[in-house]
């Protein structure tokens, strides 16, 4: 990534501050910006937080009061995604069950996501990996038939679409993540995203300790006030959580960067669309599915199979000063990871062989606005050129 937090940006910010009794903790400018986010999005609620990790955990969390039979303990998530949608799952105490990856899309097998659906799956956790959309018709009207949720982690994916309508107004909730090097940055940062009412309430007091006076509901606070006498109002805990609170700072950036995220998205499309069209598709998977995607890195699969060859590939780009991530979106294949050992018993990796593909074989490479075509093209032709 390269000039993700601009000099307009920090000028927003210095002006911001050479204001006089200046709030910096969370207050207006954290309000300007959920408001501003979902009519960019297309959604009635936000909820700016610390991070999409905590996006995530936060929408796992709101589940367990949501679920009204015990038995539906099963979430179905990728084993190509972020670490914390599946920890976000564990500490909850769900179950992940685990469904292979489409290389068209780097999203959950939509057919071997309906086969895995039991009376136990209480939701499909999908992760729209790298910006391309991960949902289809026959998915969603499966999952409406069942009742079953559907969690959006939008993290990698900003501004991406199905049906010329954002990704993030499918599911129950959605997250997104602010971090560094993704389409809109506020350094670190997170939003949790639902046109559920109840949903947002209980989003805003799992944000701040579970605090009852975060509630955006006035008759909801007297009643609880009125239950618990014994308590002041302004502190009585509902829920058992943490503090996931952003600041001011944070959303002066994300106010800042929003005004860009559509002008900057294009070119990123642009970008990808420019990489894969130079790509020697004899060695390197191009075949993806571009409709509606939104892609904020390059996607590189290697089609060979032989780590003696991989190996080589990467001593070549490191000689070429070519910045790489082996495994794609958060390392590759998480079964492979040490925090599910004791965890998940018995898995077949064999059932996993398109996860385990991009794990071994797949890497992704930075795309940001500013990147120029003749650094695209200079970028393709080293890659083409190494000897695979």
């Amino acid at each position: 990534m390269e000039n993700n937090i601009t000099r307009s940006d920090m000028n927003m910010v210095r002006n911001f501050l050479r204001k006089k009794n200046v709030i910096l903790t969370q207050n207006d400018k954290v309000k300007q910006f959920e408001n501003k986010w979902s009519k960019w999005l297309g959604v009635k609620y936000s909820t700016y937080v610390n991070s999409g990790s905590s996006a995530n955990f936060i929408s796992i969390s709101i589940l367990k009061y949501l679920n009204k039979n015990k038995s539906k303990n099963e979430i179905i998530v990728p084993p190509l995604t972020w670490v914390s949608d599946i920890n976000s799952i564990i500490l909850n105490g769900f179950k992940p069950i685990f469904v292979d990856i489409n290389l068209k899309n780097l999203c959950l097998d939509t057919e071997k996501v309906i086969k895995k659906l039991s009376k136990k799956t209480l939701a499909v956790f999908i992760t729209h990996a790298q910006g391309f959309n991960g949902i289809n018709n026959k998915l969603l009207k499966i999952l409406k038939k069942k009742k079953i949720f559907l969690i959006e982690d939008v993290c990698e994916s900003h501004g991406a679409t199905y049906n010329n309508k954002k990704l993030g107004r499918f599911g129950l909730v959605s997250n997104f993540s602010f971090y560094y090097a993704h389409h809109l940055s506020t350094i670190e940062g997170g939003m949790i995203c639902t046109n559920n009412k109840k949903i947002h309430e209980m989003s805003k007091a799992f944000r701040s300790h579970g605090m009852l006076r975060e509630v955006n509901n006035k008759f909801f606070q007297n009643q609880i006030s009125k239950k618990y006498k014994d308590l002041h109002p302004n502190f009585i805990f509902l829920y058992p959580t943490l503090n996931f609170r952003n600041n001011e700072i944070g959303a002066v950036i994300g106010l800042s960067q929003l005004k860009n995220l559509d002008k900057n998205n294009r070119l990123r499309v642009r970008n990808f669309k420019l990489f894969l069209s130079f790509l020697n598709e004899k060695f390197f998977y191009t075949k993806f599915d571009l409709k509606g995607s939104c892609n904020y890195a390059f996607p590189l699969i290697l089609k060979t199979i032989n780590l003696k060859k991989r190996d080589y590939f990467e001593k070549m780009m490191k000689k070429y000063n070519i910045e790489f991530r082996r495994g794609n979106a958060g390392g590759g294949n998480q079964l492979r990871q040490p925090y599910l050992k004791n965890i998940l018993k018995n898995i077949n990796l064999k059932q996993f062989r398109s996860v385990d593909h991009v794990h071994f074989f797949g890497y992704y490479i930075g795309n940001y606005p500013s990147l120029k075509t003749s650094k695209i093209k200079k970028l393709s032709n080293l890659i083409n050129k190494i000897n695979l």
